[in-house]
This record gives structure tokens, C-alpha cells and sequence, in this order.
């Protein structure tokens, strides 16, 4: 039976980083894989070309709710399977991963049902451009059809990160990253089919995605014993994941209510304000890759050694993984402040669709050197399965600060996105500020033995 990287012994650094980079080079792809659809509406949507880009843009932020929610809820899984792994319950841990796979089934089936009928009204609540209107529906419709595919994409992941092994989700999404890109050439380049043909490039890929991966993973020799016997509903192991993944599902679906409706104002303000989010949101997705990736990473990292009783292996760690990404984010930081319309331009052609998503991006430079804290914070309590915490510091962000302040923001006289992308660093260090009193609390709580993770 192959053993997986273990993360309870030796040096600390290395393993992080081992492990971190195929996880970033994961989210780089699976930002590509949104970006592509957006960046060929625009490039080759002809006259049509910002209505497709506002139409994918706000389809594609619905469309994310649902995949942070779904792998929020994988998050439980991630973290109980590699506390099992750490304590060396091998056996028991791939009994949990097939009562996984049968509450993701169950839950896949309900998403595709509900996500389908509610599509229009969502369109709606998201303030869509009328111009834009029946398009954003399309592309929605479209992508809900393909929700069990979502779903098999990210529980492959989860699982696989939970035992210690980033390069299988990594394959996963290059696989239909590749595919996405093909697809996007057809439909839209070639059929001119609009949002509905990226829609359709999204689907196909991740459907042929996960049985590919399905079939190289048959041949892989795993760190626990699983059957198709295994796939059964144990109420035990279900409870388990659900007390860690609701919290952090929760937490990640209202932090994206609070992007919609920050979406939603800005769609208020005109089409060339749409679009212009739009591009910039794509563009945030690469720039915050680095501290995501060691947010994942660190979640499966301290979880391995909570499981194995080395709560200040984990800490060093959190240390770690915060160094490390703020070296990155410094320079990604530069390059979106001064050199933001250079990046609006891979996205799009029109002028003041690019300074618009130059002017979000200036605020969310400032974003990504706070996030190399905050999202390595979250992971490590992700890690220590102190989910609620992570959970009320999100609602208290999203709510407390960021929907507030870009409301104001919004009403204010010669507005601009910069002012309102202000919203999102502000909530962040508020945020900060949040964990770094928890995690002072929890330390002392831990050292003095009156409480252990």
C-alpha cells in the first residue's frame, strides 16, 4: 500500500511548500478555467462582446457561490480524513471517504433540481444589465445542468488533499482546464454561440474531467482500504464532516452573498461598470492565488498534526505559510496598483471597460498583502477544525463591514470602483484583527493544558 506525504515528522517548511505548489498551480488552472470564458467572449464576441463578458462575469459569480458552498462542505471531509490519516487510521479513514461520496451524490442531485428553477430570479437579484439579461439566465441554466460535475470535481480534490496528496487534483484540473479551453474555441470562437457556448465548454469539460480522472485513479495504489461497499450513508462520520464543513460552507457562502451583492451595485451603475467588475474579478482570482493555495495547504497540514498531537508543529506552520505568502503577495501587490489597465487588457478591448477594472484592482492590491494573513489564519483554524470562529469572522467581515461600506461607498457623489473596492481590504483587517485575538486565546488555552484542538 503507497504511503502519502506525511506531515507530522521532519522539517516543516519543505513539506508546506511540497505540498502548497501543486495546490497553486491547482488554483492557477482553475482560475484560468473561469478566466478563458470570459477572456474569449470578449476577444471574440464580436458586436455582442461586452454583453457577453457582463453575462459571464455575473453568471460565473453565481455560478462560484455554489462551488465555494460544495467545497466548503468538502473542507469537513478534507479535515476529518486527515486527522484519521495523522493518528494512522487508515482503514477507518476510507470508510469515511465513502460515506463522503454518498452525502455529495445526495446533495449534487438536490443542487442540479434547485439551481435550474431559481436561475431567472437570481439573474434578477443579481441586478443583471437588461442588455445582458437573457444571456446571464442561459449561462446559469447551462452550468446548473452540469452541478454533479462541479460537485465530483471538488470532492476528488478534497479527498485527495486530506490524505496528503496535492498532484491529483492538480491533474484533475488541468485536465479540464485543457478541455475548457478547446471547448471555448468551438463554441464561441467558432459556433458563436455566446454565454451559452462557454456555459456548455464549462460543463463538458469538468464532465469528461472527472472520468478521466476516475479511470487513473482506479489504477493508483491508496493510502486506505475502499470499496464500492463503502459507499453507504453512516450517520457517525456524516455528523463529522457536516460539524466541520456547515461552518466553513457557511462562512464561504456569505462572504460570496456579500461579492454578489457588490455585484449587484456595481451592475446598477451601467454596463461598461458590469463588465469592467467583471474583468477585474478574474483578474483578483489570480492575484489572491498564492495566499489560497497556503490557506488550503494549511488546512490539511494542521490537521495532520492535530491528529498526531503536535499542536506547536502546527503553529510553526501557520508562521510559515504567512512568511511565504507575503513575499509573493508584495509583488503581486505592485504589479495591480500601477500596473492594473496592463492586466485589465488581456480580458478586454474597450477603453473604459479597462479603467474601470484598473480602478477595482488599486483596492484590491492592498487586499492581497492582508489576505496573506487572514487566509493563512483561516486555514489554520480549518485545521484545528474551529470552523465556527472561522465561520462568525466572515459573517462579521461580509456583513459587518464589506456590504456596508460599498453600499456607502456606492451612493456617494463621483464614485468610482476604487472607492468601492475599498470595502473588501477594510473588512479584511477587521478580520485580522479577529483571528489574531483568537489565536492568541487559543495558544494560551492549548499551553497551559485547559484546552487541546
Amino acid at each position: 500500500m503507497k504511503q502519502e506525504k506525511s506531515f507530522t515528522e521532519g522539517k516543516i517548511f519543505a513539506p508546506l511548500l511540497c505540498f502548497a505548489v501543486p495546490v497553486l498551480f491547482a488554483l492557477f488552472l482553475q482560475t484560468m478555467y473561469g478566466a478563458v470564458d470570459l477572456l474569449i467572449v470578449g476577444q471574440f464576441g464580436g458586436d455582442s462582446a461586452e454583453v457577453y463578458v457582463s453575462a459571464v462575469a455575473t453568471g460565473s459569480q453565481v455560478m462560484q457561490t455554489l462551488t465555494v458552498v460544495v467545497t466548503g462542505l468538502a473542507m469537513g471531509l478534507t479535515i476529518y480524513v486527515g486527522r484519521e490519516i495523522g493518528a494512522g487510521m487508515r482503514e477507518r479513514a476510507g470508510k469515511i471517504i465513502g460515506s463522503g461520496i454518498w452525502l455529495f451524490g445526495l446533495i449534487a442531485l438536490a443542487v442540479t433540481a434547485v439551481m435550474i428553477c431559481i436561475a431567472p430570479f437570481m439573474t434578477r437579484m443579481m441586478h443583471a444589465p437588461e442588455e445582458a439579461f437573457e444571456q446571464t439566465v442561459r449561462y446559469i441554466t447551462i452550468c446548473s445542468i452540469g452541478a454533479i460535475f462541479i460537485v465530483a470535481y471538488n470532492l476528488v480534490g478534497s479527498i485527495f488533499r486530506g490524505i496528503g496528496d496535492s498532484k491529483i487534483p492538480l491533474l484533475t484540473v488541468a485536465i479540464a482546464c485543457v478541455l475548457n479551453i478547446a471547448g471555448d474555441l468551438l463554441f464561441v470562437a467558432v459556433f458563436r454561440m455566446g454565454a451559452s457556448g462557454a456555459a456548455i465548454a464549462t460543463v463538458a469539460a469538468q464532465a469528461a474531467s472527472v472520468l478521466i480522472s476516475l479511470l487513473i485513479i482506479r489504477k493508483r495504489d491508496l493510502p486506505f482500504q475502499f470499496s464500492i461497499k463503502d459507499i453507504r450513508p453512516k450517520g457517525d462520520y456524516i455528523g463529522q464532516m457536516l460539524k466541520v464543513g456547515i461552518p466553513i460552507a457557511f462562512q464561504d457562502l456569505l462572504v460570496n452573498i456579500s461579492f454578489l451583492v457588490i455585484t449587484a451595485i456595481v451592475n446598477s451603475l451601467g454596463l461598461t461598470a458590469s463588465a469592467g467588475l467583471g474583468v477585474a474579478e478574474k483578474m483578483c482570482g489570480f492575484i489572491m492565488l498564492v495566499p489560497s493555495a497556503f490557506m488550503q495547504s494549511m488546512s490539511a497540514f494542521v490537521a495532520q498534526n492535530m491528529g498526531a498531537g503536535k499542536p506547536e508543529r502546527a503553529r510553526k506552520a501557520l508562521l510559515c505559510g504567512i512568511a511565504s505568502s507575503l513575499a509573493v503577495s508584495a509583488v503581486m501587490a505592485y504589479f495591480s496598483f500601477f500596473h492594473g489597465d496592463l492586466l485589465a487588457r488581456i480580458f478586454a478591448k474597450d477603453t473604459q471597460v479597462i479603467l474601470a477594472a484598473a480602478d477595482y484592482l488599486k483596492a484590491y492590491a492592498l487586499d492581497c498583502l492582508l489576505t496573506s494573513f487572514l487566509f493563512c489564519f483561516i486555514g489554520y483554524f480549518n485545521g484545528c477544525s474551529r470552523t465556527t470562529f472561522v465561520m462568525l469572522q466572515g459573517v462579521i467581515g461580509a456583513f459587518g463591514v464589506r456590504i456596508p461600506a460599498s453600499w456607502f461607498m456606492s451612493r456617494q457623489a463621483n464614485v468610482t470602483l476604487f472607492h468601492i473596492g475599498l470595502a473588501t481590504p477594510a473588512s479584511s483587517l477587521v478580520q485580522i484583527l479577529l483571528c489574531g485575538g483568537y489565536f492568541w486565546w487559543l495558544t494560551r488555552k492549548q499551553k497551559s493544558g485547559n484546552l487541546y484542538c
